[in-house]
């Protein structure tokens, strides 16, 4: 039995292998603390049972590991719940099986994702910077890009680069955009959106945890001196492109890995309370309009000055969606939280957050399009 972690977003540290009992840990690497993201692959272990148990927990989230047999391409989480251990039997002639804490998303990913819309003339792709490690940073536009839109659109993800359900709601978001709905020919004709990807570039390919990197994550780095090429190059490009025109900034994470608040989706309230107001509105959009298997209810949103939503979790440095509020013009600036694998009972996986995403599209079309959409007037 052969265990390996060495390909995009593979993390794992192991201890022993004592027979059928494999005792391991995620590699924290730089990580300020404990946190949960694991990535393995397992090879040799054909029709064998056999017994993970973590060293630290908690290291596996409501529906127990995700698990692949296809190398990658379709996960399913196994059902064992939240904890440290679990057990799998291998199906004879098995050549390899990964495990995983989450769904992984990687650029392997992005690329099969943008594939599926290649030459539509309503996308654009492009560089952000590089990264320290010498790796490009995507940036994606849709919608009006040939005119000046009526409004523009912020959407960015992984900022934490282990939280990945939320790559599969931005292709929801963009597939939204790009579909057949009115509120979406609307979109095209008068929104600009530009979405990054990866925020975080480097730690979604190595498979860091990235959430409390030392000596700070990339969601702390918005204050004036910041220390990574893509925040700074984020901060730099919107001066430049809002221009007064960008209405709604919407970055996507993953909670906490398990617990009542973490398996709901929900809104992270800012200090502004004109700010919140809009946050309110559009949440609440969102859930009269919403389609998709997930719930989702504004009453979940999280307001400034409760549970961890306060300022003692910022003194590491300002949080990005804190640092958009002082944009020009902006009326939405949130994070929203969508949980690893459970909201509300429902399973959270690829095709679900996706579904997500397009909630998430046509919330925005609401929350623009009915304010703003040019009227007729007979002249």
């Amino acid at each position: 039995m052969t265990i390996t972690c060495d390909f995009p977003g593979g993390n794992i540290a192991v201890e022993q292998i004592d027979g059928d009992t494999v005792r391991l840990r995620p590699d924290l690497r730089d990580t300020e603390g404990a946190w949960f993201y694991w990535h393995f692959r397992v090879s040799g272990a054909s029709d064998r049972t056999v017994h993970f148990e973590f060293t630290q927990d908690p290291v596996i989230g409501a529906r127990g590991p995700a698990v692949s047999t296809d190398g990658g391409l379709t996960w399913s989480w196994l059902g064992t719940g939240p904890g440290h251990r679990f057990s799998y039997t291998f199906p004879n002639n098995t050549e390899a099986v990964s495990f995983c804490m989450t769904i992984p998303y990687t650029m392997a990913e992005w690329t099969r994702f943008l594939s599926g819309h290649a030459n539509n003339p309503h996308l654009r792709s492009g560089i952000l910077c590089t990264s320290r490690k010498g790796r490009p940073v995507e940036t994606l536009t849709c919608g009006c890009l040939d005119a000046v839109p009526q409004h523009r659109v912020l959407i960015t993800a992984r900022h934490h680069c282990c939280e990945t359900l939320q790559s599969f709601a931005l292709e929801g978001l963009i597939d939204y955009m790009l579909g057949d709905e009115p509120g979406a020919a609307w979109m095209r004709a008068h929104v600009e959106l530009l979405a990054i990807p990866f925020m975080d570039k480097d730690g979604v390919e190595e498979g860091d945890q990235g959430k409390n990197r030392r000596p700070r994550d990339h969601n702390r780095d918005y204050d004036d001196h910041g220390i990574y090429p893509e925040t700074l190059a984020l901060r730099s490009k919107i001066s430049r492109w809002s221009n007064g025109l960008l209405s709604v900034g919407i970055d996507l994470h993953c909670p906490w890995i398990s617990g009542v608040i973490n398996e709901c989706i929900y809104f992270v309230g800012q200090p502004s309370e004109e700010k919140w107001t809009e946050q309110q509105t559009l949440s609440g959009i969102l859930e009269k309009t919403k389609q998709g298997p997930l719930p989702f209810h504004a009453s979940n949103n999280l307001p400034y000055g409760t549970s961890w939503n306060v300022a003692s979790s910022y003194q590491k440095g300002r949080c990005f969606s804190h640092w958009l509020c002082t944009v020009p013009g902006i009326r939405v600036s949130t994070t929203v939280e969508l949980p690893y694998a459970n909201a509300e009972g429902i399973e959270v996986n690829a095709n679900t957050a996706r579904a997500f995403g397009t909630d998430l599209g046509r919330a925005i079309y609401g929350y623009l399009g009915q304010s703003s959409a040019p009227r007729e007037t007979g002249r």
